[in-house]
């Protein structure tokens, strides 16, 4: 079986749905948790620190 073009016609199952809670598409259907706030696996929202940088900032002062 090929990589290309005739590969691509057998993809025709959905794995992710819009999540109940933070709206976006990252709900895998199989899994029941949200790749992007970590809906079905904990109560706390998934966040990393390496997700978003931090203000850097003059406390020198």
């Amino acid at each position: 079986m090929a990589k290309g073009t005739p590969s691509m016609g057998k993809r025709n199952r959905k794995t992710h749905i819009a999540c109940r809670r933070c709206g976006r598409h990252a709900y895998h259907i199989r899994h029941k948790i949200c790749a992007a706030c970590g809906f079905g696996r904990s109560r706390k929202i998934r966040a990393y620190a390496w997700q978003w940088k931090t203000v850097q900032r003059d406390r020198t002062k």
